[in-house]
């Protein structure tokens, strides 16, 4: 119990601490406000010289009194470390110096460094507050979907901070709240090159017993039936590493070249024969 609340304690301090160098070598200076209590701090910087950690750590404290009253401590407390972290690791970092001036650069590595931050930080059940709450206290309040509310004061931050900086700079903040997004889904899915395959045949069991033999993987019969025809079709699904991929084709076509194969990307597998799986609720 106590080694993996420490490992979930090391990558909030991890994930904070690239957030924040990332603030501080491209967002900060180049004035790109990417939405957020975050966003906000850099605005109040660069308009008031008022420190980003401290207006982080002051953004929060309404927001989180707002959740402990509407919603109780427990939806709080996995919150709490990350978003006492990042002012810290705000301040601790200012000495890291500018990397770019180029806004085109800042917006798209900032938005790297912040997104791959901030799916450490959910990776290991922690959050950093800010429009987050916003948005689940506006789902829990009023019922609006936590995503569009997200969204929106995301948004609302961006559109200040275009009228402040200029559009030119508000645009740049979008193209890196965009990339940060698209990070954090990649940090949070893995870095997985596995493939899901269905495969439609009427040699299902030919099929499993090369996909068990031949390439040491796991198969799984399904249950279908044409839609036009009305005709029971065995169905395979299964998991194979990209570097099957090739092999199972052969298998498939040299079994069945009537076979119907449909490959999509699978972000993340756990289990046996890929990764193993992480003790989440132990």
């Amino acid at each position: 119990m106590w080694k993996r609340h420490l490992k979930e304690f090391a990558g909030i301090v991890i994930g904070t601490a690239l957030m924040a160098i990332s603030y501080q070598m491209f967002l900060i200076p180049n004035k790109i406000a990417a939405g957020g209590i975050s966003g906000l701090a850099i605005i109040l910087f660069h308009l008031y010289s008022l420190p980003v950690g401290l207006t982080v750590f002051a953004g929060n404290i309404p927001l989180f009194i707002l959740a402990w009253r509407y919603r109780g401590w427990k939806f709080v407390a996995n919150s709490l470390a990350g978003t006492l972290l990042l002012p810290l690791m705000l301040e601790f970092f200012v000495f890291v110096p500018l990397l770019t001036s180029d806004l085109l650069l800042a917006s798209v590595f900032g938005g790297i460094g912040l997104g791959a931050g901030l799916g450490i930080v959910f990776r290991s059940h922690g959050s950093t507050g800010g429009t987050a709450l916003i948005a689940q206290l506006v789902n829990h309040l009023w019922g609006w979907k936590s995503g569009y509310s997200l969204i929106g004061a995301d948004l609302a931050i961006v559109v200040a901070a275009g009228f402040i900086f200029g559009a030119e700079v508000a645009l740049f903040a979008l193209l890196s709240l965009f990339v940060s997004s698209k990070v954090i889904d990649l940090v949070q899915e893995g870095f997985s090159f596995s493939k899901t395959v269905l495969i439609i045949s009427d040699e299902k069991e030919a099929l499993a017993a090369g996909i068990l033999e031949e390439l040491g993987r796991g198969a799984t019969f399904l249950d279908g039936r044409g839609a036009y025809s009305g005709v029971e079709k065995g169905i395979i699904f299964c998991v194979v590493s990209q570097s099957q991929v090739t092999r199972l084709k052969d298998l498939v076509l040299e079994t069945d070249p009537q076979a119907f194969i449909i490959f999509s990307n699978a972000g993340e597998v756990l289990g046996e024969g890929f990764s193993p799986h992480e003790l989440q609720n132990k």
